[in-house]
């Protein structure tokens, strides 16, 4: 099946993670180093997003990091299609800013 915008998608992960103790931020910087070690990249603070070519390979990620969950805080994953994330308007103040680049695919076959 050949790539498009639909069938490509982004996996957001978002969390808001206890940081009173020392080991509750020893946990937090594991959990965030841990998720860009699968490819992650930072959106903003506590969000975190991954291209992913197909469904297969998304679903890989997002048990990943359903291994890496600490015991405490919230996590959300979510994935959209690349046509869904395309229509993001993202803005600094009010000035508008452009997305991040989607990653050049190699298709093999």
């Amino acid at each position: 099946m050949r790539l498009n915008e639909y069938r490509i998608l982004w996996i957001l992960v978002f969390f808001d993670l206890p940081t009173e103790t020392k080991k509750e931020r020893q946990i937090y910087s594991r959990f965030r180093k841990d998720i860009m070690k699968d490819g992650f990249t930072m959106f903003q603070f506590s969000i975190y997003l991954r291209h992913c070519s197909s469904r297969e390979n998304a679903d890989v990620h997002i048990k990943r990091v359903k291994k890496l969950l600490p015991p405490k805080g919230h996590i959300g994953i979510m994935t959209i299609t690349d046509k869904q994330f395309g229509m993001m308007e993202l803005f600094y103040g009010r000035e508008e800013k452009a997305l991040p680049d989607t990653p050049q695919q190699l298709e093999l076959f």
